[in-house]
C-alpha cells in the first residue's frame, strides 16, 4: 500500500503510558528512494501535531523539493522538557527515546545524527535548542524561529510554572532548564545550529543575547533578525529558510 504523503498516527509513549498524536509529511518521491533525512518540526505553545501544516500548507511540497521527511509531534504545552514536577509530562523522552526509534523503525530514513535534524517555533524553538544541545549524538543539526531560549525572563506565562514550579520558589530548576544554560552541553560533535528571530517579537532580546553568548564561546551558528513580529507571517517564512539550511546540512553531512 502506497503511504500517504500527510498522515496523522499515534505512537505510544510507554514513559507516559498515553498515545501522542503526530503528522508525518513525507515527499512525493518516497516509495522511489532509498532513505531521507527526518526533520522533527516542533509546534508552540497552545498548538498541536497539526500546527505546523496549517501555518504553512505547503511543507509537502517543500518536503519533495528537498528530500527531506517532516515528523511534527504534538508537545502539548511541555516546552518538551521532562518534568521535574509532572512525572506524566516527558515529552524530552517521548521525542528522545520513543518517537525517534518509532520513525526509524517505520519509515526510510537514514538513521544516523548525519540526517537527522530537530526545530521548532516559540516553545517549540526552545525544544528544538534544548533537544539539539542536549543530544548532539542524535541531532545533526538544530534550529529556533521565534524561540523562548530564555524562559528566566517569563516566570508566569505559558503554564510553564506547571511543569517547574513556581520561579520564586525554584530559581536554580528553571535556570537548569532554560536553552541559554545548556551552552557548556555543546562539545566538539556540536550540531549545526541555525535560529532566528523578528525584531518586533517579545523574545527578540533573549535571543540577541543568546547569539552574543555563542559567540562569546565560538561556538558556530546562524543567526538572522529581520522585521517580524511573534505570528504565523513570520513563521511561514522561515521555515523555508530553516529548510534550505538542513537540505545543505543534509547534503554536506552525505558527501
Amino acid at each position: 500500500m502506497q503511504a500517504k504523503q500527510v498522515d496523522t498516527i499515534s505512537v505510544h509513549s510507554p514513559s507516559m503510558d498515553m498515545p501522542v498524536e503526530n503528522v508525518i509529511i513525507l515527499p512525493a518521491d518516497y516509495a522511489r528512494e532509498a532513505s531521507f533525512p527526518v526533520l522533527y518540526l516542533l509546534h508552540g505553545y497552545a498548538g498541536n501535531a497539526k500546527s505546523w501544516i496549517r501555518i504553512h500548507p505547503g511543507l509537502p511540497e517543500l518536503a519533495t523539493r528537498y528530500g527531506i521527511i517532516i515528523v511534527c509531534p504534538d508537545g502539548k504545552n511541555s516546552w518538551y522538557w521532562d518534568s521535574p514536577v509532572d512525572g506524566k509530562m516527558r515529552y524530552e523522552t517521548f521525542v528522545i527515546r520513543e518517537l525517534i526509534p518509532y520513525i526509524d523503525s517505520h519509515y526510510k530514513t537514514i538513521a544516523d545524527k548525519a540526517g537527522r535534524a530537530v526545530t521548532g517555533l516559540s516553545m517549540g524553538g526552545h525544544g528544538g535548542l534544548w533537544l539539539g544541545f542536549r543530544h548532539a549524538d542524535l541531532f545533526g543539526a538544530c534550529g529556533s524561529t521565534s524561540g523562548g531560549v530564555d524562559i528566566r525572563p517569563f516566570p508566569d506565562n505559558w503554564e510553564m510554572s506547571k511543569a517547574l514550579g513556581q520561579y520564586g520558589d525554584n530559581r536554580t530548576r528553571w535556570n537548569e532548564h532554560t536553552v541559554i544554560n545548556q551552552l557548556d552541553k555543546i562539545q566538539s560533535d556540536a550540531p549545526a545550529i541555525i535560529f532566528d528571530c523578528g525584531t518586533d517579537d517579545f523574545f527578540y532580546e533573549v535571543n540577541e543575547t543568546l547569539h552574543d553568548k555563542l559567540l562569546e564561546k565560538h561556538i558556530p551558528h546562524d543567526y538572522l533578525s529581520r522585521p517580524g513580529a511573534h505570528n504565523s507571517v513570520y513563521w511561514k517564512n522561515s521555515i523555508e529558510y530553516q529548510l534550505l539550511f538542513f537540505y545543505l546540512f543534509f547534503h554536506r553531512a552525505s558527501l
